[in-house]
C-alpha cells in the first residue's frame, strides 16, 4: 500500500500505461517542457521523448481533432485540455466526432482516446475558469464520463480509461489534486460505469461524485456522532450511470440527498432524482433533496466564491432536514 496525492496517482497511471503500451501518447498545451499547468506530466517528456509527449499550440479544436484521427488509426491518445472551460473550443470535435464515429461507421472504427481536464471552483479563477460543465458531455451518447474522487480511484480509472475502446472524458476537480490517500500496490481494476459504496449506512443515502464525495464522507462522519447512519454512494462515473446501486441503496434507507458541484437546474442531481423516482418511488419516505452550486457565474471574490459553492454545512443541513421529514412521517 502506498500513500500518495491525487496528482501523483494520475502521473503514475499515465507513466505506467505509457510503459505498458507503445501506442499511448500524450498531447496538450504545455504538457512537455513546462510539465503541465498542474504538473501531472512532470518528467514524462524527458523519459518518453517528444514523439509521445507532444506540446500542442493553443488550439483545442485542432489538437483534439488530431487526437481523434490518431485514435481512429490505432493509437491511444491522452489529450490534456488545460481546463474544462477550454473544452468548449473543441466541443464540435468531442461531441460530433469522437462520440459519433463508432456509430456512424457501423462499428468499423473505434476512437480509443482519453480527454483529461480539470475544473471546479475555489481557486479564485473567475467565472469562465471555474465551471463544472460535465453535464454537457454526460448528456452525449457515445461518450464515457468519469469523475473519480480519491487517489486510488483516479489511478485505477485512468488506467481503465486509457484501455477502453470508447472516448472517455476524465474529470479532475482542481481542489482534489493535493488530497492524499492510500493506493494499493496491487490496484484492483475498476469497471467504468460502476459506482462505489464509499460508506455503508442505514438511515439515509447521500449520492455524490468528485469533490462532493469527499464532502459527503465528511458529513457522514459528523452525523455519526448525532446517531445518523449515512450511506455514501460515490458515483465515479456519470456516463454510464450506475442506476442499480443508487436504487438498491435508496430502497434500504428510504431517503436520499444528492450533492453536486454544478448548478442545480438541469444538473446531474436532476437525473439522479428522476432515477430514484423511477426505481424506488414506493420506498421513499421523503422527497429527494439536492445540494448544488448557486445559480450564478462563479464570483472572483473569495468570500463570494465560497458562498456560491456547496459546502459541508449545506450538506449537513439538507441531510438533517431530510431525516426530520422522515421522522415526521413515521
Amino acid at each position: 500500500m502506498s500513500v500518495m496525492s491525487y496528482r501523483q496517482a494520475l502521473h503514475d497511471a499515465l507513466r505506467e500505461e505509457m510503459l505498458r503500451d507503445q501506442n499511448v501518447f500524450l498531447i496538450g498545451e504545455e504538457i512537455g517542457v513546462f510539465e503541465g499547468s498542474y504538473k501531472i506530466t512532470a518528467g514524462l517528456l524527458k523519459e518518453f521523448g517528444e514523439k509521445r509527449v507532444r506540446d500542442a499550440p493553443i488550439a483545442e479544436e485542432g489538437f483534439t481533432g488530431a487526437a481523434i484521427g490518431a485514435a481512429m488509426v490505432g493509437l491511444r491518445p491522452v489529450v490534456e485540455i488545460m481546463t474544462i472551460n477550454f473544452s468548449l473550443l473543441a466541443l464540435d470535435q468531442i461531441v460530433n466526432h469522437a462520440a459519433k464515429i463508432y456509430g456512424m461507421f457501423g462499428g468499423q472504427v473505434s476512437v480509443p482516446m482519453v480527454i483529461r481536464t480539470p475544473g471546479g471552483g475555489g481557486q479564485q479563477l473567475g467565472a469562465t475558469h471555474s465551471q463544472n460543465i460535465e453535464l454537457y458531455y454526460a448528456f452525449v451518447p457515445g461518450m464515457k464520463v468519469v469523475a473519480p474522487a480519491t487517489p486510488a480511484d483516479a489511478k485505477a480509472m485512468m488506467r481503465a480509461a486509457i484501455r477502453d475502446n470508447d472516448p472517455v472524458l476524465f474529470l479532475e476537480n482542481l481542489s482534489l489534486y493535493n488530497t492524499v490517500g492510500e493506493v494499493p500496490d496491487d490496484l484492483p481494476e475498476i469497471e467504468i460505469g460502476k459506482a462505489h459504496v464509499a460508506r455503508q449506512g442505514s438511515d439515509i443515502t447521500v449520492i455524490a461524485y468528485s469533490r462532493m464525495s469527499t464532502v459527503a464522507l465528511q458529513a457522514a462522519e459528523t452525523l455519526a456522532a448525532e446517531g445518523i447512519d449515512v450511506e455514501v454512494i460515490d458515483l465515479r462515473s456519470l456516463r454510464p450511470l450506475d442506476r442499480e446501486t443508487i436504487i438498491r441503496s435508496v430502497k434500504k434507507t428510504n431517503c436520499a440527498v444528492m450533492l453536486e458541484d454544478d448548478w442545480l437546474t438541469y444538473g446531474i442531481g436532476a437525473e439522479i432524482a428522476a432515477t430514484i423516482s423511477d426505481g424506488a418511488f414506493d420506498w421513499l419516505d421523503a422527497p429527494v433533496r439536492r445540494v448544488a452550486m448557486a445559480e450564478v457565474p462563479m464570483p472572483y471574490a473569495k468570500s463570494l466564491e465560497a458562498a456560491a459553492l456547496p459546502s459541508l454545512e449545506d450538506a449537513l443541513t439538507a441531510i438533517r432536514e431530510t431525516i426530520e421529514a422522515v421522522a415526521r412521517r413515521s
